[in-house]
């Protein structure tokens, strides 16, 4: 069986199935695989936001936390999805945590280097955030529906 590269992984994941191939490249410079087991964590709450991630294989909820409660899952990500937004925006900090629900593995993009690539090619920053603006909304949305689905029960 033939090993694919980065470039190519990143090229035939769904979220960048149609980005040009230039970006493509630029993209695959900032890569690298990673794995997760069952129960790790990709990332917490609050802590840098330092890369974020193509899954290729496995599930991830993600969560929130309140106090005297556990921690709350308002969504599942899975194979061809991403996880972590925050990378994108200032002050670069995850606002919920990521674990691994079983074998996760995946692509890490290093959030620095994207940056650094974006402020240099204005176009792929564009083409970046109109990836990433409907995946913000769709988490805000399930989110919104989890707290509707707990908080929004009939007097």
């Amino acid at each position: 069986m033939q090993q694919q590269g980065l470039g190519d992984i990143i090229r035939t994941h769904r979220f960048f199935s149609d980005l040009d191939p230039s970006f493509s490249e630029l993209i695959s410079g900032c890569a690298r695989n990673v794995r997760f087991g069952a129960h790790d964590y990709l990332f917490h709450e609050s802590d840098e936001a330092s890369a974020f991630f193509l899954i290729r294989h496995g599930r991830v909820s993600l969560e929130i936390k309140a106090p005297g409660r556990q921690p709350m899952q308002f969504m599942t990500v899975g194979e061809g999805e991403i996880v972590g937004i925050s990378w994108l925006v200032p002050p670069y900090r995850w606002s919920y945590d990521a674990k691994a629900l079983e074998l996760v593995r995946a692509v890490a993009l290093d959030a620095t280097c994207l940056r650094q690539k974006c402020e240099a090619d204005n176009s792929l920053g564009y083409e970046l955030m109109k990836r990433f603006v409907p995946a913000l909304a769709q988490r805000l949305h399930n989110t919104r529906l989890q707290l509707l689905d707990l908080y929004g029960k009939p007097i």
